[in-house]
């Protein structure tokens, strides 16, 4: 498969969407970024890596993190996690509130906003050092000791987090929340508010693709099961919404996040990464979602 030529025709294919859509500006710091930017990077399960675009320019991945998160929550805790936590779409907004008070504070999903504070939840309670282990383990999953946290992001979250804050305060209500409300909203925050690039993060999805090698990062260790699950959550709950719609137009298992970043993987192949600050209605990257449906239509490469 000639990707690189193939990463070529996307990008020319979707240079008229340069300018639909916006990117979040109800995060001040995100507010900021320039909206114009779009990378695209491939890499093969065999090494071999594909880009085109501002695929060193690092952002912050918001949601897309929530993979890592949960990871991490299932390699500790197992099926016992979905005692807190659902695995069905949740088919309204990631912030939705009454969605969670008609569920009684069990999140639909781990990658939904309530979800993924209950599994940031679900962490400070059996890592030793939340913070630095969490990062520690995205840094090995990506191959990338320079990753970080991009604190201003954080900050910039926290300062407007109004509506996650009802959500920790909703879960805390009703039992789903261990430990104290701020410190976990603080912890969620900084999750998302890591930074990387198009390459690093294609590295990072790479394991999900990988069927030949062990998923085991230090203490971080899934089975095969555990991994076709998470692609899984990812494939039916990763676009929030969306999910539906993107599953029509791509066929592949990923997740997004609102700085304009999406990983995805095709198991067995490879891992794709995409980044542009644009959003759609729903929150989702209108160059990454179009650039991912012709790499699938050109290639003929989806689980479907």
């Amino acid at each position: 498969m000639n990707y690189e030529k193939i990463l070529s025709e996307i990008a020319a294919e979707i240079e008229p969407l340069r300018t639909v859509g916006k990117q979040a500006d109800y995060i001040p710091a995100l507010a900021k970024v320039n909206p114009d930017r779009f990378g695209m990077c491939l890499a093969t399960v065999g090494g071999d890596v594909y880009e085109w675009g501002d695929v060193t320019e690092r952002f912050s991945i918001q949601s897309v993190t929530k993979v890592f998160s949960l990871s991490m929550a299932l390699s500790y805790m197992g099926e016992e996690l979905w005692r807190r936590v659902g695995k069905e779409p949740s088919g309204s907004a990631f912030n939705s509130l009454i969605q969670l008070e008609l569920d009684r504070g069990i999140p639909r999903n781990p990658f939904i906003n309530a979800g993924a504070i209950v599994v940031a939840d679900v962490l400070m309670s059996v890592l030793d050092n939340p913070e630095a282990d969490y990062l520690a383990f995205v840094r090995e999953i990506c191959g990338d000791d320079t990753v970080d946290y991009d604190r201003e992001v954080a900050s910039s979250e926290r300062e407007k987090g109004y509506v996650n804050a009802a959500i920790a305060n909703m879960l805390k209500y009703y039992g789903n929340l261990e430990n104290d409300i701020e410190e976990v909203l603080r912890f969620y925050f900084l999750q998302c508010s890591v930074e990387m690039d198009c390459r690093q993060l294609a590295h990072a999805f790479l394991p999900f693709a990988d069927r030949d090698r062990a998923f085991l990062f230090g203490d971080v260790r899934l089975t095969y099961s555990q991994v076709k699950r998470v692609n899984a959550i990812m494939q039916t709950c990763g676009f929030y919404n969306d999910a539906g719609e993107y599953s029509y137009l791509v066929g592949l298992p990923d997740k997004s996040g609102v700085g304009g970043g999406i990983g995805a993987v095709y198991p067995g192949r490879y891992a794709v990464a995409t980044w542009c600050p644009r959003l759609n209605s729903k929150g989702n990257s209108v160059m990454g979602m179009k650039a991912l449906e012709l790499l699938t239509t050109y290639t003929h490469e989806s689980i479907f």
